[in-house]
């Protein structure tokens, strides 16, 4: 058993994707406070701020540091869903974001809450919408992927929907709390060993 060393400004994670080959049953929609709004192509920093909120504690950070015109790109493509999971004062605690872009096909590539709701059972309302929203008539196949930064429930939860893992890869990447893209203190759990910035 071989031990990979990663360097101290970087970390390294697992990442697992899931699959579903079949539509779900259908079954009751879960209660919840809260709705979906559709964001056609949201503007960049309205989303980029709802995505630090969500993610920022599994430290998320990929469209952070996007270019502009890539971040466009997939926001305006007509292919891309984005919703906003609001509160009934309309303040938005989560986000879905759907990938129609590969034929019959459909990647679930953002799914999350806010920290402050998470563990609740909204994420089993977010999911059922998340599924009738991806199965459309043209779609055989969803998937998702999570990785060992994310929640520790994650996996588990993906997998209690019906999704099956069908591969493992390591992924390694500069820590975005060291390069000025997140806070230094953000997701405590994952020890950040690079340098302190002076």
């Amino acid at each position: 058993m071989g031990l990979l060393p990663v360097a101290n400004d970087h970390l390294a994670t697992i990442v697992t994707a899931l699959e579903m080959r079949e539509r779900p049953r259908p079954r009751p929609m879960p209660p919840s406070p809260f709705r979906l709004v559709h964001w056609p192509a949201p503007e960049s920093e309205k989303y980029r701020a709802l995505f630090r909120r969500v993610g920022g504690p599994w430290l998320w950070y990929s469209r952070l540091v996007m270019d502009e015109a890539r971040l466009r790109a997939i926001l305006e493509d007509p292919a891309v869903m984005v919703y906003a999971v609001v509160d009934r004062a309309g303040v938005e605690l989560g986000m879905l974001e759907l990938d129609f872009r590969t034929p019959a096909t459909c990647e679930l590539a953002y799914v999350g809450l806010v920290p402050e709701i998470t563990g609740k059972g909204h994420g089993d309302w977010l999911m059922v919408q998340a599924l009738a929203f991806a199965w459309r008539k043209d779609v055989g196949r969803v998937w998702v992927h999570t990785c060992t930064l994310d929640h520790p429930a994650a996996l588990g939860f993906y997998r209690r929907h019906g999704f099956l893992p069908y591969q493992r890869t390591i992924e390694t990447f500069p820590d975005p709390r060291l390069i000025g893209v997140l806070p230094r203190e953000l997701a405590p759990h994952i020890p950040c060993l690079g340098p302190v910035a002076r």
